[in-house]
């Protein structure tokens, strides 16, 4: 069992002299967020094919143990039929994620807020999604917005295929904590600007439970869940969890605030 913390991107103009140092080149970024916190997620992925030459260099700035999480093209994820996207997930994987190796963490694939639950459509798109590539385990995630996916059928659907369900914590769309796969991955976006750490004590220390309760392999007593079955018995999960969004600002402090909480 491992839990990973963290949060989007490492160039952000607020960051610095706040999160990074006064005077710290930006080529050292990269370098100095890993040395605070143990996991980040990519949001290039989204928008632009990478090539293996950036893959390699972020790989080789960051300390064994640190992972990064990459978002899918929107290629894939803001099409219609799903079904289709066959040729744009291939594209992605070619690109040379798998160049990370051991820092390689789940696969997050984000589908835009107008996309609709259709449930043969959406389960055509979760089978085109490896489970491994030249030997290495592959983890996906899906973050559906669209209201239409508060359906136990699209819970069933994930776990049917193995993938997990984004827990996503924001203003914009109910939370569902159903877990679905042998890892979690949460995204927190609530981050405050009036408060130094993003969040109150008090919700760090509730998330910190909760955080503690899956990477145990159990599910908290008051999860918000979609479908009425729970999870899967499972000794441990994986944990990978993101303050994103919100007052980006404040997401450094919230994730090193979340490690101090964890003990890792």
């Amino acid at each position: 069992m491992t839990i990973h913390v963290g949060i989007g991107g490492w160039t952000f103009a607020p960051w610095r002299g706040v999160f990074y140092p006064k005077g710290l080149p930006q080529a050292r970024e990269l370098a100095y967020a890993a040395e605070h916190l143990s996991s980040i997620e990519i949001n290039g992925t989204f928008y632009r094919t990478q090539s293996p030459a950036s893959f390699t260099k972020w790989a080789s700035e960051v300390p064994k143990g640190f992972v990064f999480a990459l978002k899918g093209p929107r290629y894939a994820t803001h099409r219609k039929p799903l079904a289709e996207a066959g040729p744009s997930i291939e594209r992605f994987l070619a690109s040379g994620p798998l160049t990370l190796g051991d820092k390689l963490g789940p696969m997050l694939w984000q589908f835009a807020p107008f996309t609709k639950f259709d449930p043969d459509d959406f389960g055509a798109f979760l089978a085109l999604l490896p489970a491994e590539r030249d030997g290495r385990r592959l983890r996906h995630v899906v973050e559906a917005r669209h209201p239409s996916f508060s359906d136990p059928r699209f819970i069933a659907l994930l776990r049917e295929h193995k993938v997990a369900n984004a827990i996503v914590e924001s203003d914009k769309h109910a939370l569902a904590e159903d877990l679905t796969a042998d890892f979690v991955y949460a995204r927190l976006e609530r981050a405050q600007a009036d408060e130094a750490t993003g969040y109150p004590k008090k919700d760090l220390d509730r998330w910190a439970k909760r955080i503690g309760e899956w990477a145990a392999g159990r599910e908290p007593a008051d999860a918000k869940r979609l479908s009425d079955k729970p999870a899967a018995k499972a000794n441990t999960r994986d944990c990978f969890i993101y303050f994103i969004s919100g007052a980006k600002e404040r997401n450094p402090a919230a994730a090193m605030a979340m490690i101090e909480r964890l003990g890792r």
